[in-house]
């Protein structure tokens, strides 16, 4: 064999342990970043050394229908060939945010919201800009977000499925910032020096926020009740408001000059469907990067409200009633940005969850904000 030859082998030797060395190198870089929760740079596939999807769940120990669902995903996952997941409970203190980013830490692909409304909301925050997915197993009482992507809800094994062999979207998320109190010292008389909250703490939401005879209702619905007869206990308790006054509000869309309004209720949306079939916003898009706004008002007493149940019901049918001269309407507009101010302080809310008394919010949305996986 001649030296030309030798030469020639040692060169393709030294070329292919160098090319295994990069690999290992730049491996292990992938595996100490995801440890980290950090994205590979731009343009740059990751590698793996198992290249199935990593799945955590945070799961509210609370619901009923949590007991037992442990085994019952580990097991699916088992039959799947997949990596047995990680699992993570929620507590009083933290519902779901500070376990989301932990498992976004221990470098989950997938980051799954087991429970209701309250969960889905904690999840989705830790969750908003990773670029990483959110799956769902709801087993709350709306299952607001679920419901709204045409998600399996009530059925724990069909939800499991798509998170296994779902398809990733991107949606918007809106977020409501309470900018004023109804205790804060300038709004209510006499309130106590230090009541003021000084933080303004954006609120995510996912389908609806919502000010007046809304959030009123959710505030006053019985748990026990809930936990009973499901989202039925939320008309139970808006029955009791239905005779409440109408408030005085001032609404700025976008840049527009704000306008004075009479309301019994502001909604705005990032999605409209409700449960029991109901649409209250039938053009709202979950990733159309803009917010859906219903101003609902309604006089007459019961007649008035009888009036807009109706309307509701026939717009989710698609047929709107324009008519100027009716007792119980709802009025609809579009922006990316809401600010409303009302008169006393009414409740506020957040896809179910009450903020309190407000004075003054804004929202705005946040487009293409959250990947979730759907069917």
């Amino acid at each position: 064999m001649s030296w030309t030859l030798w030469l020639a082998i040692a060169a393709l030797a030294v070329a292919v342990v160098a090319l295994v060395v990069a690999l290992g190198l730049r491996a292990q870089q992938t595996r100490q970043r995801r440890a980290h929760g950090d994205a590979p740079p731009a343009g740059e596939a990751p590698v793996e050394d198992d290249p199935r999807e990593l799945v955590a769940f945070v799961a509210n120990p609370s619901k009923p229908d949590v007991a037992g669902l442990e085994t019952v995903v580990r097991a699916a996952f088992a039959d799947a060939a997949l990596p047995d997941p990680l699992w993570f409970e929620t507590t009083v203190e933290d519902p779901g945010v500070g376990q989301t980013r932990a498992a976004l830490a221990q470098g989950a692909d997938v980051v799954v919201a087991v429970g209701g409304d309250g969960t889905v909301r904690a999840v989705a925050e830790g969750m908003v800009g990773s670029g990483r997915t959110m799956g769902l197993v709801p087993v709350g009482t709306g299952n607001l977000l679920a419901r709204n992507l045409d998600l399996p809800v009530g059925d724990a094994r069909a939800a499991l499925a798509v998170v296994i062999a779902g398809t990733d979207r991107p949606v918007d998320v809106g977020w409501a910032t309470v900018l004023r109190w109804a205790e804060d010292p300038d709004v209510a008389e006499g309130a106590e020096p230090g009541s003021t909250r000084d933080v303004r703490k954006e609120h995510i939401f996912l389908v609806i926020a919502g000010l007046g005879f809304d959030a009123a209702m959710v505030a006053d619905t019985d748990d026990d009740l809930k936990a009973k007869v499901g989202w039925v206990a939320y008309f139970v308790a808006g029955i009791r408001h239905l005779h409440g006054r109408r408030m005085r509000a001032q609404l700025q869309l976008d840049d527009t000059p704000p306008v004075d309004a009479r309301l019994r209720s502001l909604l705005i949306g990032n999605c409209g469907r409700l449960p029991g079939g109901l649409t209250l916003l039938p053009d709202a898009v979950i990733d159309d990067g803009i917010l859906d706004i219903a101003a609902i008002d309604t006089r007459g007493g019961v007649v008035g409200w009888a009036q807009l149940f109706g309307e509701v019901v026939m717009q989710g049918l698609g047929v709107r009633n324009d008519l100027p001269a009716k007792i119980g309407r709802i009025d609809h507009a579009r922006a990316r940005r809401v600010r409303v101010r009302v008169e006393g302080g009414e409740q506020a809310q957040v896809d179910g969850d009450v903020l309190g008394l407000a004075v003054e919010i804004e929202a705005r949305v946040d487009p293409g904000a959250l990947v979730v996986r759907t069917a």
